[in-house]
């Protein structure tokens, strides 16, 4: 298997900048992502690795060898699209087969590595069958084993599960987790979609209109945002972000009577404190804490999300079970400074983090 490694990327269409200042590197046999909105450069990069495109500037190396100029032939990489790409007039077999016969690989190693992939996906039963009498997570197995069948050096995956229902998506989530730790593939996984991306992922990153933001773990990213942008995308319910002031060691918002000492923090001026929702204690009217009042209720069986108006703005809490919650009644809530962020509130950047 192989790392892949893009340094000083840059690339651009006339006037618009697909990608900039990319430097990563992704390890052999890891799991990794590319998260983020669409049209923000995710698919740029697979497209780079793949050398569809050239960059205008900056290195692309897979295996510690440089490969800018080397034609896709020549990278081995598999690419599972979104669409799938399948062959509808093929059998599961002969698509499979497909990318051996185009090398001219023998027909004893072909029908040997159709089966053995058929058994590692569970698609045995399914060879003789063509695209449109499969389902979609079979079509989606079979698309995932034309790309194993190879042997590539690293597995590239264009949002492959997306057209999926959300039950099925979850599924294919677990097998491709499964199937990258089975074989000690490579494996660059693109999606949009915030849930996919901290399931899987062994790493990831995280790209604003074609730059990368942040890199790390799905647990470092959501525990150690480093800018309000990065904190709005990861986490559903999403952070709550209230804005204000800080100065003298206190985050004051006026309008809703949010006061919070954090320890350690010199910075003074507009500042945005961020709490995620199940960080947050709802406490009966006649408790210390910021005043508010009950606005919705959300049941999800095991755990309830609670929409809370202080002064003018809605936060969201979580909380586990079922608990009654009275439309309209009085509540307070406490912030515990040690479970809230403080972002700049001009660049959004990170001031403190939590310390829980």
């Amino acid at each position: 298997m192989a790392s892949l490694e893009l340094s000083g990327i840059n690339k651009s269409y006339g006037d618009t900048v697909a990608v900039a200042e990319i430097d990563l590197k992704i390890e052999d046999n890891e799991f990794f992502c590319i998260f983020g909105p669409p049209s923000c450069g995710k698919t740029t990069i697979l497209r780079l690795l793949l050398g569809l495109v050239a960059p205008d500037t900056g290195e692309v190396r897979i295996g510690g060898e440089v490969v800018t100029d080397a034609p896709p032939k020549e990278r081995n990489l598999a690419m599972v699209f979104q669409n799938l790409a399948l062959f509808p007039h093929m059998t599961t077999r002969q698509n499979l087969a497909f990318p051996l016969t185009e090398r001219k690989m023998e027909k004893s190693e072909v029908e040997a590595r159709i089966n053995s992939v058929a058994e590692t996906l569970h698609i045995t039963p399914l060879l003789k069958k063509l695209p449109a009498h499969l389902s979609g997570g079979e079509r989606q197995r079979v698309a995932i084993g034309r790309a194993l069948v190879r042997d590539p050096g690293a597995f590239l995956m264009d949002e492959p599960i997306a057209a999926l229902d959300a039950r099925l998506r979850e599924e294919m989530r677990v097998e491709l987790k499964r199937l990258q730790r089975e074989q000690n593939h490579t494996l660059v996984y693109v999606t949009h979609d915030q849930e996919e991306a901290m399931s899987v992922a062994d790493r990831m990153a995280i790209f604003e209109d074609g730059r990368i933001r942040q890199i790390g773990t799905p647990t470092e990213i959501y525990n150690k945002p480093n800018s309000r942008y990065v904190a709005e995308l990861i986490g559903s319910p999403p952070m709550n972000f209230i804005d204000g002031t800080f100065a003298d060691g206190k985050f004051t918002a006026e309008k809703e009577n949010v006061i919070v000492a954090i320890d350690g923090v010199s910075a003074s001026g507009a500042a945005t404190l961020a709490i995620r929702p199940e960080d947050i204690e709802i406490r009966d009217s006649d408790q210390p804490g910021i005043d508010a009042k009950v606005y919705e209720v959300e049941p999800l069986g095991a755990f309830t999300i609670v929409d809370i108006i202080i002064g003018e703005k809605i936060v969201k809490v979580q909380v586990t079970g079922q608990p009654d919650f009275e439309l309209g009644s009085g509540v307070r809530l406490n912030f515990d400074p040690l479970n809230c962020h403080l972002f700049d509130g001009v660049s959004g950047d990170i001031i403190a983090h939590a310390k829980h």
